[in-house]
């Protein structure tokens, strides 16, 4: 007879998973040999077993971000599900459907004080948006489809938890009974459309205004076709949050990639400027970015009711997915003449460009510039790659220099800016979709984390992979530069070293030693040969920039107190602080001259905060 982990394997195909990230343990030991059979019999799970249940979480969450599909990762009990929560909560900031499945010790041992036993339910109840355990079979069926169900709808971790001795447990289907549930394993529907009068309000909303902007997000995936075409009625400019660069192609003349400290000048003057905001499918959390309130009138089209108008005082919010609610809106949308907005934007973003690629061909004294090694990075990706980001600088340099064209793939650790997941969000990029070319770029802190453990996973796999070509780029400033520079622009703080420095290790020696390429870059002009030799090697690469901490993430438009707090840090007997000025002397010098007027404010003398510089 089948048992209750028998048939929650079962369960899980039925939902149309086909893979799950697991690491084993007694806790969940009955479970992983029914796992182990059904792969036997042939009619299993793909199970991939990295080297930490954490990064075992986080390839869950990115292979839902890749595909669309809901991500499952399983794990023993106590510390096997602590170590997951952190790839949970990005599942949950990131709005992303994954279901964890995790041991427990057995039924008897709840409130005793055993080994491993813990209340999971509790520990889980803050990131999961459905958590709880399986007590009995008759229960089983009801609790697998509810967390599927509640994950796909609510976009967010759903966790089961199955007792040891529940696992083995004889299951049979459940029969009329009161007190017991029984579920269907068919997925709701998620393409919501708001009601046609909601509808009409947007398109009077969109069409009186003369300044449109798309603000668009990662929840606008798979419509880009239906943004462009309203963006072209409109004569709207469109900006990117950081996840959603892959959503509007970069060869679009008026998308101006990000806003905000890793955004752009042209995205900086489109929403001081604009009179209409359309926010479409994004929980951008940098509210001090946004137009002041009352300057737009604003529109919010999400599946996260609770997140609408949230970040700016929106006139309207429709619940409902963007691709069904474009599809709604566009025949409604009036087709604009007037593209004088749209051409404005345009304009700037051809400068911003130039500005770009001179700061990329900036050199330094102490170590490769970073950006000069995005940019030629971005100068050869191929047209299907799929490229991760770390939350260090690397997601400065991503913002800046990459831009992703129609079928390039790209992700990070969004709203929850978790250190280290560019290394399994790349490895679950490369197992979805294995003949692409996946590119992680990563910081030596990060990589230092989990990531060089993630080369043993690769070797495990890779051999599977039809196109086994996977890029490791590791910036190699023996910093943790990003919080280096948010010490001192946030908190006038100098560096620590006790805290920020990165021991120094020879990565890409680690990689020659499991047999893969390594590639050491020592100065800029190495950095074109060095991509050109990765992406001629079908196998896996790293390349070891040794790249500069210095070099300034300066942001579009320089406000009064990150001027002020990086002047007070440096006074602060920072360790680095001749080179800091010198490289952030390079880089302002760099600027046009229209760049320098904005940051300093020249002609606007009512800009609070100014007067004395």
């Amino acid at each position: 007879m089948p048992t209750v982990s028998d048939f929650v394997i079962g369960r899980v195909r039925e939902w149309g998973v086909s893979r799950v990230f697991g690491f084993p343990g007694d806790g969940i030991g009955e479970f992983d040999g029914a796992l182990e059979k059904a792969q036997r019999e042939g009619d299993g799970l793909d199970y991939v077993r990295p080297t930490h249940e954490e990064i075992c979480a986080f390839m869950a969450t990115a292979h839902a971000k890749f595909t669309g599909e809901v991500g499952v990762c399983i794990a023993t009990s106590s510390p096997g599900a602590f170590h997951m929560v952190n790839g949970l909560y990005d599942a949950k900031m990131d709005n992303q459907p994954v279901v964890a499945i995790v041991g427990q010790q057995g039924l008897n041992a709840f409130g005793t004080s055993n080994q491993q036993a813990s209340h999971l339910e509790r520990t889980m109840a803050d990131v999961a948006v459905y958590v709880q355990t399986v007590v009995s079979p008759a229960q089983a069926q009801a609790v697998v489809d509810t967390a599927f169900r509640t994950a796909r709808t609510q976009l967010g971790p759903a966790v089961i938890i199955l007792p040891h001795d529940v696992q083995g447990m004889e299951f049979t289907t459940p029969e009329p009974e009161n007190w017991v549930s029984r579920s269907s394993a068919v997925a709701p529907s998620t393409r919501i459309r708001p009601p046609e009068d909601d509808i009409l309000r947007a398109a009077e909303i969109i069409n009186a205004g003369e300044k449109v902007t798309f603000f668009v997000g990662h929840g606008a995936n798979g419509a880009t076709d239906e943004v462009l075409e309203a963006a072209r009625r409109a004569g709207a400019g469109i900006i990117t949050a950081l996840r959603g660069k892959q959503v509007v192609p970069a060869d679009v003349p008026y998308h101006t990639q990000q806003l905000g400290l890793l955004g752009s000048l042209p995205s900086y003057h489109q929403v001081k400027d604009c009179d209409t905001l359309v926010f479409l499918g994004t929980n951008y959390p940098y509210g001090q970015f946004l137009p002041p309130s009352g300057q737009a009138r604003a529109i919010q089209i999400d599946l996260k009711p609770e997140q609408m108008g949230l970040r700016y005082p929106t006139e309207l919010n429709l619940w409902g997915d963007v691709k069904s609610t474009l599809d709604a809106l566009i025949p409604h949308l009036d087709v604009t003449t007037d593209l004088e907005w749209q051409d404005r934007v345009a304009a700037e973003m051809v400068d911003w460009e130039k500005e770009m690629t001179a700061q990329a061909m900036q050199t330094y004294d102490d170590g490769v510039n970073p950006r000069r090694v995005y940019h030629e990075l971005n100068r050869r990706l191929p047209a299907t790659a799929i490229v991760t980001a770390d939350a260090g600088t690397t997601a400065d340099w991503y913002g800046h220099h990459i831009r992703l064209q129609r079928g390039m793939m790209g992700d990070l650790s969004g709203r929850l800016a978790s250190m280290l997941a560019a290394m399994p969000y790349a490895m679950a990029a490369k197992f979805a979709y294995s003949q692409r070319p996946v590119i992680c770029t990563i910081g030596d802190g990060a990589f230092q984390m989990l990531g060089m453990n993630e080369l043993i996973t690769i070797k495990k796999y890779m051999a599977q992979w039809s196109n086994p070509q996977l890029i490791i780029l590791v910036l190699h400033n023996n910093d943790l530069a990003q919080v280096s520079w948010e010490m001192r622009t946030e908190d006038a703080n100098p560096v620590w070293s006790a805290s920020q420095d990165v021991e120094s290790v020879d990565y890409a020696g680690w990689a020659e030693l499991l047999g893969f390429t390594g590639i050491r870059v020592h100065s800029d002009d190495e950095v074109e040969a060095a991509w050109d030799r990765a992406f001629a090697t079908q196998g896996v690469t790293l390349i070891d920039a040794y790249t500069s901490p210095n070099v300034p993430p300066l942001p579009p438009h320089v406000t009064f107190e990150f001027a002020k707090n990086t002047g007070e840090a440096l006074l602060k007997n920072d360790p680095r602080a001749r080179d800091v000025i010198r490289d952030t002397a390079k880089a302002v010098l760099t600027e046009g001259v229209e760049r320098v007027k904005d940051t300093l404010h020249i002609g606007n003398a009512d800009d609070e905060g100014d007067a004395g510089r």
